[in-house]
């Protein structure tokens, strides 16, 4: 054959898979997808035929192997059957009819049940943090139960992990979760390990990348909690991994970049709800769980906050994260505060907004004005013009922090704090934990730290956002069509 006809040739072959590739994208990427990710992934092929397929191979499936899936599904069936014990402590007066309905959905998605008599106090303060979750774990008596999606032996948590090397000592039992890929890529990683393995500390990764082990998932699915549990007697929840504030990466140290979190103390029955989601990643990592625990016993909390605590992730069917936030957004009468440094609404959330908003409910939104991830960072500004139109008030926390806390507060008496951000991301992709709190008491200290906020920001105009530069547009929309990509 000569060049012209091999040229033929080689042109109906690329034509043929061309097509091939684009039909059957159509068929099988849309099943199972919500609209903006189909769509995202859609015009990745179509612009990208070959490389978009190697990309769609790679992380296009947001679901654990069988294997996991089938052991969630084992560890789910569990909690639900356990459920009855856990059921502790006296529940406040007269719910509203929303909020029942609200615990009832989190109960049919997964969640705990709601607990009563349950004491919890917030930490808003990042060292603060540190000091208290410290001076728990010394006063261990049984166990520590320690998981944190960024856990790093360094100068900030050198006493964190003083406690735990004293306790491992007395006879304490420590055990302790990371996610793998979040520790593998930060610095001092080496030196975690080594500290905990000299303690004598039980530690596992969570989602391992360790394919010659037989140990492989989606590589960018996280365990993004963060909790400790002491002797199933009182536990720290919220948004705060176990590093330095500037989580020692370099960069961050050059820009000034420090976080700014929120941990919430707990206690009384609520305690073995949170030790329950640890309980759950142990075994899917290690297949039993530690000796000595007795979800059943239990004492009371120092104040009488109604608690239920909501695990998310790719093991439950649907985004239980999602699902509470919009509920709550609809049930608000009077304001909404939203608190997450990575707002990347779907198409539900950002109609939740908007409809809370058109029923004369005043709705605020805390982000940082400067960001660590430029992709999410654009991707959230892309939003901006719609939420202020909407009538939306935009805080931007001053640079260099990074406001990290996670929280939705409405009215004055029903708050959620979390590890969960409000992105597609955690609620597709990663393992989350929230706790849904009724108690005006509670709420009552979200909205101080919350004013705090406020006193370190500044509000975004409409007016200000519409000088925005074209090139920072173009920017913002490709970052948010390649957020939709899960």
């Amino acid at each position: 054959m000569d060049w012209f006809s091999w040229s033929a040739v080689w042109a109906a072959f690329v034509f043929t898979l061309d097509m091939v590739i684009r039909i059957t994208a159509v068929m099988f990427v849309p099943p199972g997808r919500r609209p903006t990710s189909a769509m995202a992934w859609l015009l990745l092929i179509f612009f990208l035929p070959v490389p978009g397929v190697l990309f769609f191979l790679l992380i296009g499936n947001p679901r654990l192997p069988k294997k996991r899936r089938d052991m969630q599904s084992a560890v789910n069936e569990v909690l639900r059957e356990s459920n009855e014990h856990l059921e502790l402590g006296t529940l406040l007066p007269n719910p509203p009819d929303w909020f029942r309905q609200i615990v009832h959905m989190n109960r049919q998605l997964g969640a705990l049940p709601l607990s009563g008599d349950n004491g919890a106090r917030i930490i808003s303060d990042y060292d603060e943090s540190l000091a208290e979750m410290a001076a728990a774990i010394r006063g261990s008596k049984h166990y520590v139960q320690v998981e944190f999606y960024i856990l790093k032996a360094d100068a900030a948590t050198d006493e964190f992990f003083r406690a735990m090397e004293d306790a491992a000592a007395r006879g304490v039992r420590v055990h302790v979760l990371m996610d793998h890929w979040a520790n593998l890529s930060k610095p001092l990683h080496r030196q975690t390990k080594e500290r905990l393995d000299r303690m004598g500390a039980d530690w596992h990764f969570l989602l391992p990348l360790q394919p010659l082990k037989g140990k492989f998932q989606r590589p960018d699915l996280r365990n993004h909690r963060k909790l400790l549990v002491v002797d199933g007697e009182v536990a720290f929840i919220g948004s705060q991994n176990l590093t330095h504030a500037s989580y020692n990466v370099p960069k961050n140290i050059k820009r000034g970049l420090t976080w700014v979190d929120l941990m919430v103390r707990v206690e009384g029955p609520v305690v073995r709800s949170i030790e329950a989601v640890f309980l759950t990643d142990y075994y899917s990592e290690v297949g039993s769980i530690p000796e000595g625990v007795d979800l059943q016993d239990h004492k009371p909390g120092a104040d009488d906050f109604d608690c239920q605590v909501v695990p998310s992730g790719p093991g439950f069917e649907s985004e239980n994260n999602l699902h509470l936030f919009l509920s709550l957004l609809y049930a608000a009468k009077e304001r909404a505060i939203l608190v997450s440094p990575y707002f990347v609404p779907d198409e539900a959330l950002l109609r939740a907004v908007a409809t809370a908003c058109n029923r004369g409910v005043q709705v605020d939104l805390f982000v940082s004005e400067t960001s660590d991830q430029a992709m999410v960072y654009h991707a959230q500004r892309s939003y901006y013009e719609d939420l202020l139109r909407m009538g939306v008030n935009i805080w931007l926390y001053k640079s260099p922090y990074i406001l990290h806390t996670k929280s939705l507060s409405i009215d004055d008496e029903t708050a959620v704090i979390g590890s969960s951000n409000m992105d597609m991301r955690s609620f597709g992709l990663n393992f989350e934990v929230s706790l849904l709190v009724r108690g005006r008491a509670f709420v009552e200290q979200l909205r101080e730290v919350e004013e705090e906020y406020r006193r370190n920001s500044r509000q975004l105009t409409l007016e200000e956002w519409l000088k925005q530069p074209i090139r920072s547009r173009v920017l913002d929309n490709v970052a948010r069509l390649t957020s939709a990509l899960q």
